[in-house]
């Protein structure tokens, strides 16, 4: 039927936008906003494809499963690392220092990364570029090539687990008060305790407890880890 002269005239609706296409980068990018914004526990399949307005199931063309998905999450993570250009033979202690503290300002800028990490190997291919450039600037340091091996499975593995320790206070959303208090009253449990039983924690309470923060615990741990490399370099 023609439209009666009295009803007015509809105007045309525009066309809806076309989607995007669905793409591995996009998944990526929409789990790394989760990760960041919510926290490792946040991320699944299914809010994935919520926070990509499609259905969980179509993720499955992209992304075999939650496993490959942390691994595209760390790899993405590695695409933020900065290294050296070169291996320096008369520096390379500084400079594995250097990274390391890098792989920690990396995995502080993406919060949850940690989680994703622990556990798994990264394959991704820019973890393993990564990987390629802590082994070179081991063996610029000499180092055998089985502890030049297990060096770069111990280091990230103590990146990460620093990492993912601050993840989890922070969620605690304790205060510095707060901090400050519950280290006080650690202090005060350590020097309350049997002198028969526990002598040296009693008479260590304070060094137990102090520190400046995580930064110089961190820089303990880096500094431990590369002079016990160190130590075990091969003389030229």
């Amino acid at each position: 039927m023609t439209q009666s002269p009295w009803q007015p005239i509809s105007p045309p609706k525009p066309p809806r936008p076309a989607k995007a296409p669905l793409t591995r980068e996009r998944i990526v990018d929409a789990a790394m906003r989760l990760l960041v914004d919510h926290g490792y526990d946040a991320v699944s399949m299914r809010k994935v494809a919520q926070e990509l307005g499609t259905g969980q199931a179509s993720l499955y063309a992209h992304v075999a499963n939650k496993s490959e998905l942390d691994q595209l999450l760390v790899n993405r993570a590695a695409e933020q690392m900065e290294f050296p250009a070169e291996p320096d033979p008369e520096r390379w202690q500084e400079q594995l220092k250097d990274c390391m503290r890098e792989m920690l300002r990396v995995m502080r800028a993406n919060p949850g990364v940690a989680r994703a990490a622990i556990g798994q190997v990264p394959l991704g291919e820019q973890a393993l570029l990564s990987t390629e450039k802590f082994l070179a600037i081991l063996k610029a340091g000499n180092l055998p090539d089985q502890a030049a091996a297990w060096a770069v499975d111990l280091i990230p593995l103590y990146v990460t687990a620093v990492s993912f320790e601050e993840t989890v206070q922070s969620a605690s959303a304790w205060t510095p008060a707060d901090l400050e208090g519950y280290v006080g009253r650690m202090r005060s449990y350590f020097e309350g305790l049997p002198a028969d039983r526990f002598p040296l924690t009693l008479a260590l309470a304070g060094a137990l407890t102090s520190g400046s923060g995580g930064d110089e615990r961190f820089e303990f741990g880096i500094s431990v880890i590369t002079a016990g490399l160190a130590s075990l370099a091969e003389k030229p």
